[in-house]
C-alpha cells in the first residue's frame, strides 16, 4: 500500500484524491491546502498539514502536487530530494530552466516524476495513436488543433489569469495539452514559426487567445488555435496523411461541455467521380467514458512497485511542451509590450 500525500487541494487535488481512494494499491494519508480548507473535512482519515515543509515531514511514499505553477518546481524538487516520488500537474514549470533544474535532481535521486498530460489517456487518443502507428493511412502531412472555453462570468478573478501564479494565460493553461498531443501523436517536436498572442476580451494581464503556426524536422506543418473566448467549448485535432484523415473531435471531462468525445476517420476514394470527389466514406466512434484520471494514476504506481518506465507524461515530454511555450511566448513579445 503506497501513502499518498496531496500538496494543494482545489479542483485537481479533489480529482486526484478520489482516484487515489478508489485504487487498491494507495491509501490517501495527508494533505496541505493553503488558501480554500473547506473541502478538508471530507477527508477526515487525512492530515490536514498546515504548511509545506509539514507534509513533507508525514510518513508518505509518494507526493502529488496539485498547487499554483509559481510552486510546482520548487515543490517537486524538494519532494524529490526527501525521497520521494513525485506525480506533479501540468505545467511542469513556470520556465524550462525551473524544469531542468528540477530534472537533474530527478535523474540524481533515481525517483518516479511523472506529470499530467491525461488528454493522452483519453480513449479517442489512445487508439488515435495506435492508427497511425500502424502507418495505414501513410505519412503524415499537416495537423491542425482548436482547443477553445468560453471562460465564465468570473474568468478575469481565476488565478490562472494571474501571471505571477500561472506564468501564462490560455497557452499555459489548455494550450499546452494541444502542444503536448501535437508531439506526441506526430512522434517529433516543433519548431515555431510565427505566433500571435491577444488580450481580446477579458480584463486579464495574461493572453486570452494564442495562434500559433510551427514545424517539424520531416515539413510537417502544425497550426494551432487556442482561446478563452471561443464561447462554445470545443476542442478538434486534425491530422491529414497521405491516405486520409483521422480526427479527433471533442473530448469528455467532468463537465462534459467538450462532449462528446469522437474519433473520425477517412481513406481517400472516389477521386476520380466528380460529384463524390471531396466526399469519403467516413467511419465514426463514440466514446462514453474517460478513465485518463484513473490510467495516470495506474501508470505512476506501475512505475514505483513494479519498476515499470513512465510512457506517458516524463519529465522529457515536460520539457518539450513547456520549451514550446516558452519559444511561443518569446517569438510573439506579448510580454515584452
Amino acid at each position: 500500500m503506497l501513502k499518498i500525500g496531496i500538496a494543494g487541494f482545489g479542483k485537481m487535488g479533489q480529482i486526484r484524491a478520489k482516484e487515489i481512494l478508489k485504487n487498491e494499491h494507495t491509501s490517501l494519508v495527508a494533505i496541505f491546502e493553503q488558501y480554500d480548507k473547506s473541502s478538508l473535512s471530507m477527508y477526515k482519515d487525512a492530515v490536514a498539514c498546515e504548511t509545506y515543509e509539514e507534509l513533507l515531514k508525514q510518513d508518505i511514499d509518494a507526493l502529488f502536487i496539485c498547487a499554483f505553477n509559481d510552486v510546482s518546481a520548487e515543490y517537486t524538487k524538494q519532494a524529490l530530494q526527501k525521497g520521494l516520488h513525485v506525480f506533479c500537474e501540468k505545467p511542469p514549470a513556470h520556465t524550462v530552466t525551473e524544469l531542468k533544474e528540477v530534472i537533474e535532481i530527478e535523474k540524481r535521486t533515481n525517483q518516479v516524476l511523472k506529470y499530467g498530460f491525461n488528454h493522452r489517456l483519453h480513449y479517442s487518443i489512445i487508439e488515435a495513436k495506435k492508427m497511425i502507428a500502424s502507418s495505414k493511412m501513410g505519412k503524415l502531412l499537416w495537423i491542425r488543433g482548436v482547443y477553445g472555453k468560453a471562460g465564465s462570468i468570473d474568468y478575469d478573478k481565476n488565478w490562472r489569469n494571474y501571471k505571477k501564479y500561472s506564468g501564462g494565460g490560455i497557452l499555459m493553461d489548455q494550450g499546452i495539452h494541444m502542444l503536448d498531443l501535437m508531439c506526441y501523436l506526430s512522434n517529433s517536436t516543433f519548431n515555431v514559426i510565427n505566433a500571435e498572442l491577444t488580450n481580446s476580451f477579458w480584463d486579464i494581464e495574461v493572453e486570452d487567445n494564442a495562434f500559433i503556426t510551427m514545424k517539424n524536422k520531416n515539413g510537417v506543418v502544425a497550426t494551432m488555435h487556442s482561446s478563452a473566448t471561443q464561447w462554445k467549448h470545443k476542442f478538434l485535432l486534425e491530422m491529414e496523411f497521405e491516405d486520409g484523415y483521422i480526427n479527433l473531435d471533442g473530448i469528455l471531462s467532468n463537465s462534459r461541455s467538450y462532449a462528446p468525445e469522437m474519433l473520425i476517420t477517412a481513406r481517400r476514394e472516389f477521386e476520380d467521380v466528380t460529384y463524390a470527389m471531396g466526399k469519403p466514406k467516413e467511419q465514426t466512434i463514440w466514446f462514453e467514458n474517460d478513465d485518463s484520471w484513473k490510467l495516470e494514476l495506474e501508470e505512476f504506481i506501475d512505475a514505483i512497485l513494479n519498476g515499470k518506465k513512465i510512457k506517458n507524461g516524463t519529465s522529457y515530454d515536460g520539457l518539450r511542451a513547456l520549451s514550446l511555450v516558452e519559444d511561443i511566448y518569446n517569438k510573439s513579445g506579448f510580454y515584452d509590450k
